[in-house]
């Protein structure tokens, strides 16, 4: 892992959430397999609170929570589209939808797979590494 930092932006479609975040130049995303995560596309970039700066938008947040209810899932209450949350597997963190980011191209990213389906099982496992999530 490097130890440079890059400044990542990004928001919801309709332009009315937007925040940035920082993470290591080398960062790869989780792709999960839940129910939730394969029926959004939703490719994870894990960052710690204190790396995540909410820019605008937080009155057009609107969020939903299931099962545990522990992962915040926060939407734009306009177009809908969920541009991070607080995840279950790091509640003190947020994950940001790689395909919400500025200039990134999802289609070129690595994913690491997160088997999402057996969450207690897996995240037993997991190590939390920020370059893979």
């Amino acid at each position: 892992m490097t130890d440079q930092i890059v400044t990542l932006t990004g928001g919801c479609h309709c332009g009315a959430v937007r925040f940035d975040c920082t993470a290591p130049a080398d960062w790869r995303p989780l792709s999960c397999n839940c129910s939730m995560c394969s029926r959004s596309g939703y490719l994870h970039l894990i960052v710690p609170r204190a790396d995540f700066r909410l820019l605008q938008g937080e009155g057009n947040l609107t969020s939903y929570s299931f099962n545990t209810g522990v992962a915040q899932h926060l939407f734009c209450r306009l177009c809908g589209v969920k541009s991070f949350y607080v995840p279950r597997s790091h509640p003190d963190c947020y994950s940001v939808n790689a395909r919400c980011l500025d200039g990134v191209d999802a289609d070129a990213l690595e994913p690491v797979p997160f088997d999402g389906k057996n969450w207690e099982s897996a995240a037993a496992g997991f190590t939390g590494e920020k370059k893979a999530g």
